[in-house]
């Protein structure tokens, strides 16, 4: 295919090629920036008046401030408006995500060591969690999903939704999947006002704990800017796809799966391994023969030349270093043993194993979430889950004996640290046990 970057590990240059490809350069938009601060700004300083002024500034949307809430009957409305194949869809997608996250619930513990301290860890949820959604040229009830129900999975107490309605148009799917996953309260707003009224609430929008959900560049500087006002789930890059193939696997399959990532934006990267360069050159001609029936044709095309590729590797051991060096946000082992190669691979968003699992399953309805690491930060971070949505707190219950044994041991590094009050506090309770067994002991003595 004509446009799509050709790599081959053995050829020279490849190191420099294979670097540039990887290097994607997020810089910040200084303007973004500046805009976004303004915003919060306003939104912080004027609360609703701000909100509804942006509202009907960047989604023609002119409503008092009240309006801009969903009333729960109309969530409830539009599930019953949607036709049944499709809430059957939401459904099923709804129950898959919810079996998986059922799993990731993890149980508060306690201990009791040797020096009989009783020792543990509680996890609670957070009260309150604001979920983003984009609604500007496509509507995602898929997000809708992802994002509110491991949240109420982890039990928190209340979520909320952001979503724009441009022209004042709203999506019956998203509302309606607002309404089967147990959204508690929906607005009508977009971009970083969202944002900011998420973080710092207003009379109308509540002030949330946690903000997720995907957005453009002016909802991701918008988080970038609140974040320690409220926790953020991550700032997320453009869409990945890599497809490791042994060369047996239907070459129309890969291109599409190559295209479903791609069609995102120009900015999104799919990129094929293969050891096989005549399947390389079948996926090639798959893609060529394919593109014109998509009616996304030029976002992918622009994506493909911009940062798509086609890697000839030596073998596949030589696929995994390079997944590893890459780290994408979706992975498909398309070969015929994946285990095998499962076990070399450190870094991946989401792994699909064997021919048959499509990245597409893994959007809407496999189970796991699809809220993933992107620009290779699933070296050190994970996919979205009911983790982010609980805390932890650490549980310590001393006992005498315990404060009397372990009391010598902090002081001594109290004053090694040069804090004599830390010293203090534990030798008290030392000294004050220390007085009782004197106490006890002379009592002893004389009822002898």
């Amino acid at each position: 295919m004509t446009g799509v970057n050709r790599l081959d590990t053995a050829a020279p240059g490849f190191e420099a090629r294979f670097a540039a490809l990887l290097a994607f350069e997020s810089a910040q938009d200084l303007a973004v920036e500046a805009g976004v601060k303004q915003i919060i700004a306003e939104v912080r300083a004027r609360g609703d008046a701000a909100l509804v002024e942006y509202t009907r500034r960047f989604d023609g949307l002119d409503v008092p401030a009240a309006a801009l809430e969903v009333a729960p009957g109309e969530l409830r409305a539009a599930l019953a408006r949607v036709p049944a194949v499709r809430r059957e869809a939401l459904e099923t997608a709804a129950r898959r995500v919810r079996a998986f996250h059922d799993r990731q619930r993890a149980p508060s513990w306690t201990y009791t060591d040797e020096e009989g301290l009783e020792l543990g860890q509680r996890i609670t949820p957070l009260d309150r969690v604001g979920i983003y959604v984009p609604g500007g040229r496509a509507a995602y009830p898929s997000s809708v999903i992802m994002n509110a129900v491991p949240a109420r999975v982890a039990g928190v107490r209340e979520v909320v939704m952001a979503v724009p309605t441009p022209g004042g148009r709203r999506n019956d799917l998203v509302l309606a999947a607002a309404a089967l996953c147990g959204v508690d309260r929906v607005f009508t707003i977009g971009g970083a006002q969202a944002v900011a009224a998420l973080a710092h609430g207003t009379d109308t929008v509540p002030a949330v704990d946690k903000i997720v959900g995907p957005g453009n560049a002016w909802v991701a500087a918008a988080k970038r800017q609140v974040f320690g006002v409220v926790v953020i789930d991550m700032i997320a890059g453009p869409s990945e796809i890599v497809v490791v193939c042994d060369g047996r696997t239907d070459p129309d399959w890969v291109a599409m799966d190559l295209f479903s990532q791609a069609e995102h934006d120009e900015i999104a990267q799919a990129i094929l391994i293969t050891p096989d360069a005549e399947f390389l050159e079948a996926v090639a001609a798959s893609m060529e023969r394919q593109l014109a029936d998509m009616p996304r044709r030029e976002v992918i095309l622009a994506s493909l030349a911009a940062r798509g590729a086609l890697i000839k590797v030596r073998d596949l051991e030589e696929a995994c270093r390079l997944v590893n060096r890459i780290a994408p946000e979706h992975l498909e082992l398309s070969v015929e043993h994946p285990d095998e190669l499962l076990a070399r691979i450190t870094h991946a968003g989401a792994i699909f194993l064997g021919r048959h699992a499509s990245e597409a399953l893994g959007d809407y309805c496999a189970g796991p979430n699809h809220v993933l690491p992107t620009s290779r930060t699933a070296r050190f971070s994970s996919p979205l889950g009911v983790y982010d949505f609980q805390k932890r707190s650490s549980v310590i219950r001393v006992s005498a004996e315990g404060a009397r044994r372990l009391g010598a041991v902090a002081a001594e590094l109290a004053r090694g640290e040069g804090l004599p009050a830390h010293a203090k506090s534990a030798e008290y309770r030392m000294q004050d046990l220390n007085r009782q067994g004197a106490k006890s002991a002379r009592t002893d003595e004389r009822k002898c």
